[in-house]
């Protein structure tokens, strides 16, 4: 029985004993939800349905927890349901029905996690957009890995979601960046605050290689800005694709310009009665919205501000059909929190069709020390450095594995360390050890049957195996809705524990002398459901999920 399922008895129960104590049951939610009590002595799952609702039903809680533990008791796959403190429900299936989860879980295979706690909505998830001035830095590398695995987690909690990465190939940066290739190739010191780094003298190379006539052109810089912003991006691209990290989308601000959307932004924002005029500028009133100052759209001398270009950029989103925007930025952006916020109050949206996430800082170290900078990236560490470092898994997982909201440390010494103080190793080590008991028993020709005896999974240790894998999609929707990829790597990581521990204790398979037990094919069953468990956890974090280490 998954938590689900027990959760709709625990709800029908609970109509049930409302109808028997005469009691209104138009306070009852559509839906409740069980969990796993600390005290594993205290059942199974635990509800507080009494507590809830009691109070609006004018009935004291602990006889109306009486009541809905009388009705459960009789249900099916419950063995008992008790009483604590002022109304807890603490509730113990039987054998049969903890143990059926686990064919519920084969059968489900790749699907298994999947729920439907998002499903309705369409959401635009940004992140990375780096412009294409050098090559993925640390902090864009962090939101990599979570975006991709949040874009993952949200798509398996039912919502239709298109992953997007925004560039501007215009502005001072880009000009500083043409500069600095056009200061390489004439072997010149890089402007100031232009580019530095061995890849800035490799994209200057290769932009002659194909343009020949750059330096005799009428304006050689705009050729480097052409031609290099592009081999730039490219190299962007591949370098995340390699990562793991698919965009559906790559949106340039310069189609922005292109389809005249930021004048169509500004009429759409005046008509609402938000813009003003001020010093020869034009203004949008964000602090109508609660932003701390307004905000200006366009200069006195006509040029549009990088905050047009974040209006009209917004509202393509909306016109797109997206009714929820999420901004993964970085640490450095928390100013522009307050000010999107508001512009997108300004355009008439409920606060919650726009999510802003911020992304802490990201330090690589060895041996407790700072690890230097890559010559080739100049004064930052890029994404190839890290992958060269500690490869695209023990990456992805540990970048994913902290709250984004918290500054991390890579450690390059443990991240590639084979023992089970390296988090990545410990999980996907646990995936190769139930790979090999199934492998074994293939080779040596024990087989689980179609079908196994749930019942005889009563050991501690296969009970407490059962309810990990029974939470997995109550984890994935809770890390969906949550916007945090890292509680799927707790869970995955506390699973690998409870696996460890299930296999120290109970003998999957006969020994060669012994004819294979019932026993033995219910914890084959048990074997399978925790790798298709593992694996569908790692896939979540774009982690691979190998059978031999």
């Amino acid at each position: 029985m998954t938590p689900e399922t027990l959760a709709e008895k625990v709800l029908s129960a609970t109509r049930a004993a409302f109808e028997a104590l005469g009691l209104d049951a138009a306070v009852l939610p559509a839906r409740t939800a069980v969990e796993r009590p600390r005290d594993p002595s205290h059942g199974d799952y635990a509800s507080n349905i009494a507590l809830q609702t009691a109070k609006k039903a004018g009935t004291n809680p602990r006889a109306l927890a009486e009541a809905i533990a009388g009705i459960l008791s009789e249900t099916d796959g419950v063995a008992k349901a008790d009483i604590a403190g002022p109304g807890f429900l603490n509730i113990t299936l039987d054998a049969a029905a903890a143990g059926e989860i686990a064919g519920k879980i084969v059968a489900a295979g790749p699907s298994y996690g999947d729920n439907d706690a998002m499903a309705g909505h369409h959401v635009n998830l940004e992140f990375v957009s780096a412009n294409p001035t050098g090559p993925v830095h640390v902090g864009g590398t962090r939101w990599a890995a979570v975006g991709d695995a949040l874009a993952r987690l949200m798509r398996a909690s039912g919502a239709k979601v298109t992953s997007e990465y925004y560039f501007n190939d215009a502005g001072s940066q880009i000009d500083n960046f043409s500069a600095s290739l056009l200061a390489a190739v004439k072997g010149e010191p890089a402007p100031e605050n232009g580019y530095g780094g061995a890849y800035i003298g490799e994209i200057a190379a290769e932009v002659l290689e194909r343009r020949p006539d750059a330096l005799e052109a009428d304006d050689p810089q705009e050729v480097f800005r052409q031609v290099g912003v592009a081999l730039m991006f490219d190299e962007i691209k591949a370098d995340l694709e390699g990562f793991g990290t698919h965009f559906d989308v790559y949106f340039n601000e310069k189609e922005l310009h292109d389809k005249g959307e930021l004048d169509a932004a500004v009429e759409r924002l005046s008509s609402l009665g938000h813009i003003y005029e001020a010093d020869g500028a034009l203004w949008l009133r964000t602090t109508t919205f609660g932003d701390d100052k307004d905000r200006p759209l366009k200069k006195s001398d006509g040029d549009w501000t990088y905050f047009a270009a974040d209006c009209a950029y917004y509202l393509d989103k909306r016109e797109r059909g997206f009714d929820k925007l999420v901004f993964m930025l970085g640490a450095d952006h928390h100013g522009y929190v307050g000010r999107m916020r508001a512009m997108s109050r300004a355009f008439g949206d409920e606060p919650d069709t726009m999510e802003i996430l911020i992304g802490q800082m990201v330090n690589l170290v060895r041996e407790g020390k700072p690890v230097r900078m890559s010559k080739r990236n100049g004064t930052v560490i890029s994404l190839n450095d890290i992958v060269e470092a500690v490869g695209v898994d023990a990456a992805r997982y540990t970048l994913a594995r902290y709250s984004s909201d918290s500054p991390i440390d890579l450690d390059v010494d443990l991240l590639t360390r084979h023992s089970s103080d390296n988090p990545v190793y410990y999980v996907q080590y646990a995936h190769a050890r139930v790979s090999g008991v199934l492998r074994n028993a293939a080779e040596r020709g024990v087989d689980r049957g179609d079908t196994y005896d749930a019942a005889l999974l009563t050991h501690q240790r296969e009970s407490d195996l059962l309810k990990a894998l029974a939470e997995f999609p109550a984890q994935v929707a809770s890390a969906a809705e949550l916007r945090e990829p890292h509680r799927v790597a707790r869970y995955a990581e506390e699973l690998a524990a409870s696996y460890h521990r299930f296999q120290h204790d109970c003998r999957v398979l006969p020994f060669p002398d012994e004819e294979t037990t019932p026993v033995n094919r219910a914890r084959l069953w048990l074997v399978d459901a925790t790798r298709v468990v593992l694996a569908n956890a790692l896939g979540l974090l774009g982690v691979s999920a190998p059978e031999r280490m």
